[in-house]
């Protein structure tokens, strides 16, 4: 008898359990159900807040002076950036509560612009020399005693300019990785300018150079744009160039 008592209270006991636990996860069902609501409703409170509306002043004037900063950035060699940190510093200065002084955030952007450009210009300055040394090697290839390289696609019989001459050319200006810069043949106009009036590259490549010539021309960095580039950042500092080049005329 004793043993049945034990075993029905055995029973009870574990029934109530049973009951505890599963309203315990009832309750916690309820709650992650009511914090998945409360995620979803930030999540739309943000995604409403990213929604871009140009046709608002402020946030026209916010995305173009976004625009202009990120083009800026591009330029002196940055391809990426903690949007969050950019935001709470704008944020900051809004509220007159930053965490570094203007002269010490010169300081930084100054610093953290020269190591880039810096390093950029060593993978430059050495792709440069690498393509040089390699195209130098080929039989065709001429290189005289700046560095400077030529190749002849088509060999001129006219006279050959001076430094006092201004020059008719049709050219077309690319990186070492062939990507194009700039270009008269795109344009459909050929240049004229003085022979002195350009990059020193180009002031020896011409005045060597006969009329109907059309030339490959390779350019080391210290004879092109060098350490200051060109183009708005579309020439590299220490760039190597290579210029397809063909002189039309001496102009009179």
């Amino acid at each position: 008898m004793k043993k049945s008592i034990i075993v029905v209270a055995a029973l009870l006991v574990g029934f109530a359990s049973f009951g505890q636990k599963k309203k315990d996860l009832i309750n916690e069902v309820a709650k992650l159900k009511a914090e998945a609501a409360e995620m979803r409703a930030k999540l739309s409170k943000i995604q409403k807040a990213n929604e871009l509306n140009l046709q608002d002043s402020l946030q026209s004037f916010s995305y173009a002076f976004g625009v202009s900063i990120g083009n800026n950035l591009k330029t002196v060699g940055f391809d990426s950036l903690s949007y969050n940190a950019f935001a709470i510093a704008l944020e900051d200065v809004m509220n007159g509560r930053e965490q570094m002084g203007l002269e010490d955030c010169q300081t930084e952007v100054q610093k953290t612009i020269q190591l880039i450009q810096d390093k950029e210009a060593k993978k430059q300055s050495a792709e440069g020399e690498l393509f040089l040394e390699e195209n130098g090697k080929r039989a065709e290839v001429v290189t005289t005693d700046s560095g400077l390289q030529y190749e002849v696609l088509t060999k001129g019989d006219g006279a050959i300019p001076t430094d006092q001459d201004k020059v008719k050319v049709h050219y077309t200006g690319m990186l070492i990785n062939g990507k194009v810069f700039d270009s008269s043949v795109e344009r459909g106009e050929p240049s004229v300018f003085g022979v002195t009036q350009v990059i020193k590259g180009w002031q020896e490549a011409l005045q060597i150079m006969p009329v109907g010539s059309k030339w490959k021309v390779f350019i080391p960095q210290d004879i092109a744009y060098g350490q200051r580039g060109a183009g708005g950042g579309m020439i590299p500092a220490y760039a190597a160039l290579i210029f397809e080049m063909e002189l039309l005329a001496i102009e009179k």
